[in-house]
């Protein structure tokens, strides 16, 4: 009953604003060991996947806490793991405001946000701080002004900075908010990333002792072709997993829509029938030689289930939490 209250003023409120606000409050009442009240409990429902246990299959995406300022708190809504990020090498304050808008009608959320965040040494101090002792993973870019030809520089530096404190690691290379990061999901561009990064992971986990698992985000705005093209390459230089997918520039989900021409990328709702399409074409491409972790439009078990039917062995909610509120992943994981 109160999140439903909540959501309807937080609605009439700047996006941005109410966003950042309600990771401060989440994060307090979890460190007073008061949130679980709104969470619900969630039932253990472990799954091992690119070698890790995770409690129960469902995530936070990537996107919701850029620099690590409310682990605890989304810890203490029963998620089977969290994903940090997107950080670069540097701060960057990301692209002008506004640059977040809700499309209620439709449950769907627009933003270029433009990885805005404080850098990968601010994140890893706050990683450092913190008591949540579940799964975590780190989805790392690069800043806007490293040209595209030496992209693959800032993904090693933030790879080296990250490696041994996450449990695996997101290559972003599909945000349609950094001019030209998705030219990296192309060709030999792609290919010569892959090998770079992989390369660098091998040195570090001889060196550590460790192996932190690699995972790459890939685009809903691919043909058969380029999913052709994905997929081997990702097998063939061994990457341990696949996030499908991040936001989608198609608009034809919420054609007419005020917002619709804005410039950005668009989750939620309107891309969970192309997500699970790029979700089930990737699985008959790699054939279970590749773990599929299934992102977009989430808001249910049966959703979910959805993701998980068409090849996921994982699954991550955003902007189902936003419309749903902190009982979704409860609910999730008990009707999966």
């Amino acid at each position: 009953m109160m999140y439903p209250l909540f959501k309807r003023i937080a609605f009439c409120m700047d996006p941005e604003k109410v966003h950042e606000n309600t990771l401060k409050i989440l994060q307090r009442t979890a460190r007073a060991g008061k949130p679980h009240f709104l969470a619900g409990s969630v039932p253990e429902r472990p799954v091992e996947v690119m070698g890790i246990r995770f409690p129960n299959p469902v995530g936070l995406a990537a996107g919701m806490d850029k620099n690590g300022v409310c682990i605890e708190g989304f810890g203490s809504l029963g998620f089977g793991f969290l994903e940090l990020g997107t950080v670069t090498p540097r701060p960057q304050p990301g692209n002008p405001k506004p640059r977040l808008f809700r499309l209620p009608e439709h449950e769907g959320i627009l933003n270029r946000m433009g990885f805005n965040n404080e850098g990968v040494e601010a994140l890893l101090a706050r990683i450092a701080q913190s008591t949540w002792d579940g799964v975590l993973g780190i989805n790392i870019g690069k800043n806007f002004d490293t040209p595209i030809e030496r992209a693959a520089e800032d993904y090693v530096t933030c790879l080296k900075a990250v490696y041994s404190r996450a449990d695996y690691i997101a290559i972003n290379i599909s945000s349609p908010n950094t001019t030209n990061l998705r030219e990296l999901q192309k060709g030999d561009a792609f290919a010569g990333l892959l090998r770079t990064i992989t390369d660098a992971a091998a040195k570090l986990e001889k060196a550590e002792g460790k192996k932190t698992p690699l995972a790459v985000k890939i685009a809903p705005d691919v043909d058969e072709t380029q999913l052709d093209f994905i997929a081997e390459t990702l097998l063939r230089f061994k990457v341990d997993a696949v996030i499908a997918t991040n936001t989608t520039l198609d608009r034809s989900a919420v054609a007419g829509h005020p917002l619709a021409k804005e410039a950005g990328g668009l989750s939620g709702a309107p891309v969970r029938q192309r997500a699970t399409e790029v979700v089930r074409g990737l699985a008959e491409r790699l054939d279970g030689k590749l773990p599929i972790i299934g992102v977009g439009g989430v808001f249910s078990a049966a959703d979910a289930r959805e993701k998980l039917d068409a090849g996921a062995s994982l699954v991550q909610v955003y902007s189902g939490l936003i419309y749903r509120g902190p009982r979704l992943v409860s609910e999730i994981v008990r009707g999966i």
